[in-house]
């Protein structure tokens, strides 16, 4: 991961328990997946996201993102904006995320594609 991010979670027995992260401006995952998906619910700023070998995309509050299982993809702050947003995913054998390699300056720099 790159930049400042902060997670919080509440206390929560469920497997499911969604999780808020903030990115500051600059700030993103690395590539990663999740065994059974995640749905990302944005609700501040302004951010990018990318499935592996598809167009960066923009994401504002109000969008929702869902990532089907083992389906590799990063996401985060623009460059300029910060950005928030509520992850829900659920554990497999206790794990909800496989971290991968270091999202590239130039692939979080690259220009966003429109829908």
């Amino acid at each position: 991961m790159c930049g400042s991010i902060r997670c919080f979670r509440r206390l929560s027995l469920r497997a499911s328990a969604p999780v808020l992260v903030t990115f500051e401006p600059g700030a993103r995952t690395a590539w990663h997946t999740h065994p059974l998906g995640q749905r990302l619910i944005v609700t501040a700023g302004c951010g990018w996201t990318q499935c592996w070998g598809g167009p960066k995309g923009e994401i504002r509050p109000g969008d929702v993102i869902s990532c089907p299982p083992r389906h590799k993809h990063w996401h985060g702050a623009t460059a300029a904006t910060g950005m928030s947003h509520i992850a829900i995913q659920e554990a497999l054998d206790g794990k909800v995320v496989d971290w991968l390699e270091e999202v590239s300056d130039e692939q979080y720099l690259a220009e966003p594609k429109p829908e």
